[in-house]
């Protein structure tokens, strides 16, 4: 009875962890996310900007 009832705590851990790896994927994934879209609005104002230099005749920038 002692037995069964290790085997069976045993399988549940097997399958939480299971779950904690998919949440820790979600949670880089998510990170990931956030600095792309961080990092594309300043790439954005830095062209825009270079472009506003560029058809400006004779400014500096």
């Amino acid at each position: 009875m002692l037995a069964r009832i290790r085997t069976t705590i045993s399988r549940k851990d097997e399958g939480a962890s299971a779950v904690e790896y998919g949440l820790l994927i979600a949670a880089i994934a998510a990170v990931i996310v956030g600095i792309i879209f961080g990092l594309g609005t300043i790439v954005k104002s830095k062209f825009a900007t270079t472009s506003t230099c560029i058809n400006t005749s004779g400014g500096t920038c």
